[in-house]
């Protein structure tokens, strides 16, 4: 089951957290199919995607972590959050 959900702004994809299985899934918008699922750290729980489309975040609480994934070629990195790492926001 997904949890937090966030669209690429170009309105192609869809990223979708799925805790149970610690994946991130990717949708296709004009199909609503799934077309991959990327495998994220513990507990993924809420998306945000960068304005200009090119990284999703995803907070990743269990693990304390945020899970950059590059839209471009679906690969994963992580950064050190620190406990509470739950929701996500843009500042200026």
């Amino acid at each position: 089951m997904g949890y937090g959900a966030a669209p690429t702004p170009d309105g192609k994809w869809l990223l979708v957290a799925i805790p149970s299985t610690n994946e991130v899934a990717v949708v296709d918008v004009a199909t609503m199919g799934v077309v991959r699922t990327i495998k994220v750290t513990t507990s993924p729980q809420e998306v945000l995607v960068r304005p200009n489309g090119k990284v999703a975040y995803v907070s990743c609480s269990a693990s304390h972590q945020i899970a950059a994934i590059q839209i471009n070629d679906w690969s994963v990195s992580l950064i050190e959050a620190g406990p509470g790492a739950d929701g996500l926001a843009w500042a200026k």
